[in-house]
């Protein structure tokens, strides 16, 4: 099969966390085609969507995990499957990409679906399982904010879509913080915050299950 990837740059992946180079060794191993490109290569050209991207192999070495071959302007209707891998933030730069994928949707597996990537962010989704999840806020006023850490205490205040654990902060019952950390997300962007209750449980890891076509297959424990 031809696959490509369309993920942030592969070189900088670590080959024993990132799940997007693990699917890429075992497609390699399957003896299919791989190219892969980040989201700013990609193009609508007069009814196309197309992409600068490169050929690659890779291996299991740390620092040398992946050579490329030289780019080329793909034409993605002509691939098997896309790969919609990058990772957030979830900005309009993101969302576009995914307008854009939906337009080969008939003619190439596009993994995940663009349609469902766009329209249940995973910070969201979880909000209809609220008996999966901890005591949760999503939030942009302070106010609201601080009340919800007067109930619970010890909580964790994050980006609404960061990643990677990426400006997650701990705040404990006697933390000073809130403010100065609300004025330090909200300067840089208009989104709310999320904030949950802590769980200590957490340090003993972070259960990630894969799903194919809804049934569990497998899971890692980050």
């Amino acid at each position: 099969m031809r696959i490509a990837f369309q993920m942030d740059p592969i070189e900088g992946v670590n080959i024993n966390a990132d799940s997007s180079f693990r699917l890429a060794e075992e497609a390699q191993a399957r003896g299919h085609q791989l190219w892969v490109y980040t989201p700013d290569k990609l193009t609508f050209d007069e009814g196309r969507v197309v992409a600068r991207a490169r050929p690659f192999t890779v291996k299991r070495v740390q620092g040398d995990h992946v050579a490329f071959g030289p780019e080329e302007r793909l034409d993605l209707s002509t691939m098997d499957v896309v790969w919609l891998r990058q990772d957030p933030p979830f900005d309009m730069a993101y969302i576009t990409t995914t307008h854009l994928l939906d337009l080969i949707r008939d003619k190439v597996v596009v993994a995940n679906d663009p349609f469902w990537v766009r329209n249940y962010p995973e910070k969201l989704l979880v909000l209809t399982f609220p008996q999966l999840t901890p005591p949760t806020m999503i939030a942009r006023s302070l106010n609201e904010i601080k009340d919800f850490k007067h109930r619970h205490g010890d909580v964790i205040l994050k980006p609404l879509y960061g990643n990677g654990g990426a400006g997650v902060f701990r705040l404990d019952a006697n933390d000073r913080n809130l403010s100065s950390l609300y004025e330090l997300f909200t300067g840089f962007s208009r989104e709310p915050l999320i904030v949950q209750k802590y769980l200590p449980a957490v340090t003993k890891g972070d259960k990630r299950v894969i799903l194919v076509d809804g049934e569990p297959v497998g899971a890692i424990n980050r």
